[in-house]
């Protein structure tokens, strides 16, 4: 497995959260996560403006192998999706930490993100499973 990006927040879901400096949290699944799935042919966003909760359903990443829900890890609202992924879905594999990042939320609060587990307590849970 490649290096997991340190400054990223990591859910059980396999989803990685950023924050970022205009206070939005970007949202993406992680390397694990793809690599399980296998080629990405199709990703389901949510649309902007929709509001979202922690832990509920807001996306679906399809590949070859399978349909796999992606959750949200903090609640707001999606103020962003990631318009490249309409006609290169396979960017979430090739580049799951940077360019396939799938939707970016408004939050009140970064709290959520506490509750996340850091780099070395996700790489644990995934060498666990």
């Amino acid at each position: 497995m490649s290096e997991l990006p340190t400054e990223l927040k990591y859910a059980s879901s396999h989803e990685w959260a950023r924050l970022d400096s205009d206070g939005t949290i970007v949202v993406g699944i992680t390397d694990h996560a793809q690599e399980a799935l296998g080629d990405v042919v199709y990703v389901e966003l949510p649309e902007v403006g929709t509001g979202v909760d922690a832990g509920a359903e807001v996306a679906v990443v399809e590949s070859v192998k399978a349909a796999s829900d992606i959750y949200s890890p903090v609640t707001g609202e999606v103020v962003e999706i990631n318009p490249a992924l309409e006609d290169e879905p396979e960017t979430v594999n090739s580049s799951p930490y940077a360019d396939g990042w799938l939707f970016r939320v408004k939050v009140s609060g970064t709290e959520e993100l506490e509750d996340m587990m850091d780099a070395d307590v996700y790489q644990a849970s995934v060498d666990e499973s």
